[in-house]
């Protein structure tokens, strides 16, 4: 039995992780989930979007599944998302992004993983006006949150036989900035010679991904442009509605989907949960639950390819409801072949 914090999140948060859970449950896997609320929802009862008993919940259970949360833009509350990784030091945003059988793309060789620095750049948020005509944001880089995720980017490489790490950067406009990730990156390079390593600068690296997708592999960057990169990533592989993420550092991990909240399809029954599930997998990967990762994932690709249980966002007309119980289904039929 496995103890796992469990965020429902806000719009259609918990009508996909609902979803997630009876999947998880029909692949055989025993979970206590934890329920914890974070987002506007909560304001009134705690005074803040993100209370203590969250953060306490994932530091104790170790392991956690989050539903999308809306973030305000232009003013209000700063991102929950933001706020678990950088108050958790969750220094991994780890971003897969593979195109999968039947996946609703024009491409066919993309199989990239994004190693995104989670915790500094341009998202502490650290902003001020200029009188009342400008307005000024800091980035901030450091060696040792750079030499962490690029060394977080590599050990993965090695340990799931990736052959190539590339780091992207905007070095040659952010000298100082820039210039230290790019270095730090290069003189981590130097502990894993049998990986190759190249470096990219951001512009020039969307281009090559659009372009050349097959070249690239692990894929290691400040912030900002991890999370940029990666949904460009999620386009080329057939929308966010397939992206899956992680927030990772030596202890916790927070699974989460890429993809937002949605507010104008909440509980409409329209909502896509594919991206969260797979996201699932990875926690149940990360809880050396193999064998029901690998089901429910090919459960999703026989869906995916056979085109007639599909949500509005993947070219269909299903509910909800009804792509979750397709994928039970599957699922269920997998594990009675193999018993």
């Amino acid at each position: 039995m496995h103890k796992i914090t469990l965020i429902p999140g806000d719009g259609i948060g918990p009508e996909i992780t609902k979803s997630i859970r009876e999947i998880i449950e029909a692949a055989g896997v025993e979970v206590n989930w934890e329920i914890v609320n974070a987002g506007a929802g909560v304001m009134d009862e705690y005074g803040t979007p993100l209370p203590e008993v969250v953060l306490d919940s994932i530091k104790k259970n170790k392991v956690a599944l989050k539903g999308p949360i809306t973030t305000p833009v232009g003013s209000g509350f700063r991102s929950v998302n933001v706020a678990i990784r950088q108050k958790l030091d969750l220094y991994v945003n780890l971003r897969p992004a593979r195109i999968l059988k039947g996946a609703p793309t024009k491409f066919e060789n993309l199989d990239v993983v994004i190693f995104r620095e989670n915790t500094e750049g341009l998202y502490v948020g650290i902003e001020h006006n200029v009188g009342d005509d400008a307005a000024e944001s800091i980035k901030i880089i450091t060696r040792k949150a750079s030499e962490r995720i690029v060394r977080a980017a590599f050990e993965y490489a090695k340990k799931n036989n990736r052959k190539k790490v590339t780091a992207v950067h905007k070095a040659n406009i952010l000298k100082l900035s820039d210039g230290l990730f790019k270095s730090v990156a290069e003189e981590v390079s130097k502990s894993y010679p049998e990986i190759e390593f190249d470096n990219k600068i951001v512009d020039n690296m969307c281009m090559q991904l659009v372009q050349y997708p097959e070249n690239y592999d692990v894929l290691v960057m400040p912030n900002l442009y991890g999370d940029i990169v990666s949904d460009l990533c999620a386009g080329l592989i057939g929308g966010l509605g397939l992206t899956p993420g992680a927030n990772l550092n030596d202890e916790l991990a927070v699974f989460e989907a890429v993809h937002g909240s949605a507010p104008d399809i909440a509980g409409k029954n329209k909502a896509n949960p594919i991206a969260l599930l797979l996201s699932a997998c990875m926690m149940l990967r990360h809880l050396d639950e193999e064998v029901a990762a690998t089901n429910i994932e090919e459960a999703v690709e026989e869906i995916l390819a056979e085109g007639e249980v599909l949500t509005g966002d993947l070219g269909g007309s299903a509910t909800t409801t009804q792509l979750t119980a397709e994928i039970i289904a599957k699922v269920k039929a997998k594990e009675e072949k193999i018993a």
